[in-house]
Order: structure tokens, then sequence, then C-alpha cells
């Protein structure tokens, strides 16, 4: 059983895109330079919490950088399903404050495509050990 070539140029793509935007996106929540990222925050959240909303963007900026590079790593279903968990709580923040409701619609529609990227990683997976398994040793399918 061979992995598609076809599915694994869509696993590439899916993989970079939710391990390098993740990154840009962390690194940014220093730099401000693609968006004022606290206005996008729900101001309950950072009291709560008893931090400035600049440390708190802080924290998510690493938090995303470290999920970025978890896809990029050998646990990129791990990473994927944590990205995706990840796009679904600022998806629901932002849906809580009734503010910025586009972003959390494609803050979902992302989360869905993190989810098929760990499910895509999964099948990948299995085709690797299929072909390590060698064809004698493989168990028969009987109709």
């Amino acid at each position: 059983m061979r992995f598609d070539t076809r599915l694994n140029q869509a696993w590439w793509v899916l993989r970079l895109a939710f391990g390098l935007v993740p990154i840009v996106a962390g690194a940014d929540k220093f730099l401000n330079k693609l968006t004022n990222w606290e206005h996008y925050l729900h101001p309950a959240v950072p009291r709560m919490l008893h931090l400035q909303p600049t440390t708190f963007m802080h924290v998510v900026g690493v938090i995303e950088i470290v999920a970025g590079l978890v896809v990029l790593s050998n646990l990129t279903r791990w990473g994927a399903y944590i990205v995706m968990l990840w796009l679904l709580g600022i998806a629901f923040q932002l849906v809580a404050q009734f503010a910025f409701l586009d972003v959390a619609v494609r803050d979902i529609v992302m989360s869905l495509g993190a989810f098929t990227l760990a499910r895509l990683t999964e099948v990948r997976q299995e085709a690797v050990v299929a072909e390590a398994v060698p064809v004698r040793d493989r168990p028969r399918v009987v109709a």
C-alpha cells in the first residue's frame, strides 16, 4: 500500500501551511506588523488571568510558535490536533464577545484543515508502516 503522490502533495501543503502560519502569527504577536492582535482579544481574558493584554499576547505567540514547530516535527499529527483546538478556541472567544465573526468563521474552517492534516498524517503513517512489512508477512484479506 503506497501513499498516493497526490495525497502526499496535499499533506505537504497542509503541513507547511499549519506549521509556518502559526510560527509567523506567533512571532507577530511580538511585532504587531500584520495587525494589532489585542483588538481580537476579549477584554475579560487578560483580566481573569491578571495579565496585561500585551503580556497575554506574548504568551499566545509563544504557544503558536511551539504549535507550528510541532506540526513541522515528527509529531505532525499531534501538532495538527493542537492547532485545530487552538483555532477553535480563538473562534469561540471571538463568538463569545460577538466581534470579528468573519474571523471566527475563518478560524473554524482553518481548524477543519488542521483536522484534515491530522487524519492524512495517520493514513500516511499507516502506509509507511505497511510498506515496511514484506508482502509475504502481510495478513491476507479475504472478501
